[in-house]
């Protein structure tokens, strides 16, 4: 308990899976949550279990593809809790398409949410770090941003360029205690994989080397690593939490 005590928190993708996961983390080791995603329903509910447990959490309904909503979410972090201290840039969304066959639409599509809004959130949760003198940024990329995946073009990009934005992101800011990680996770069991996984248990065995599938709470707790004072001397750096897919 205590890891995150004084700190406040933006947490994107919040209402289901690994953002949910690090809501309720983040909320019971100390941190002021405010928890963002496109799905209210799910969402609430996140929100009213860390309030009954005793923590302090605020639901934001948030595109974070849209400028516009990023300046609301950064205002109301700031307005309810007086400063931003962490922002895990947890939302994205697969896609299953070859370079070949994607539209340009559905391109587009996932590079927005998936890279445009980290840039975003970075944009807007930055300069509230620097009032406060330190923060730590988590964008959660995949081992798809270092590896290659037949049939998910569209996705490994934004991950990859993730990845790279993260370590630029780690330089500019370094000398200000902004630091900025990536965390990229293999085979998670969440509402986002679990219907593919079914169809494809045998496949997706070969993903991992330990005898069972990542957990959202097995990349929570690196989030929360990461984005506790126990980390104070990384940033630029990528955690991967994959089973050891990418370790052969």
């Amino acid at each position: 308990m205590g890891r995150l005590s004084g700190k406040v928190a933006i947490i994107t993708g919040a209402a289901l899976g690994m953002g949910a996961a690090e809501a309720k983390l983040f909320a019971g080791e100390g941190a002021k949550v405010i928890a963002t995603d496109i799905q209210e329903g799910p969402l609430r509910q996140v929100i009213e279990e860390i309030n009954a447990a005793g923590g302090e959490a605020v639901g934001l309904k948030h595109n974070v593809a849209s400028e516009e909503e990023w300046k609301h979410v950064v205002q109301e972090a700031v307005d309810r809790f007086g400063k931003v201290d962490i922002l895990v840039n947890n939302a994205g969304i697969s896609s299953t398409k070859t370079i070949a066959d994607i539209e340009i639409a559905e391109w587009n599509r996932v590079m927005d949410i998936n890279l445009t809004g980290c840039v975003l959130g970075m944009k807007y949760c930055i300069p509230e770090m620097q009032k406060a003198g330190a923060g730590s940024v988590i964008n959660i990329s995949s081992i798809g941003g270092i590896v290659g995946m037949a049939g998910s073009s569209p996705y490994t990009a934004a991950k990859g360029a993730l990845r790279a934005l993260s370590k630029s992101a780690a330089v500019e800011y370094a000398k200000q205690q902004i630091r900025v990680n990536s965390v990229h996770p293999g085979i998670i069991v969440t509402p986002m994989t679990e219907p593919s996984m079914k169809d494809a248990m045998p496949y997706y065995q070969t993903f991992t080397q330990l005898p069972y599938f990542g957990q959202p709470e097995d990349v929570a707790y690196g989030v929360l690593f990461l984005a506790s004072d126990e980390s104070r001397f990384m940033t630029g750096a990528e955690l991967v939490i994959d089973g050891g897919w990418t370790a052969l």
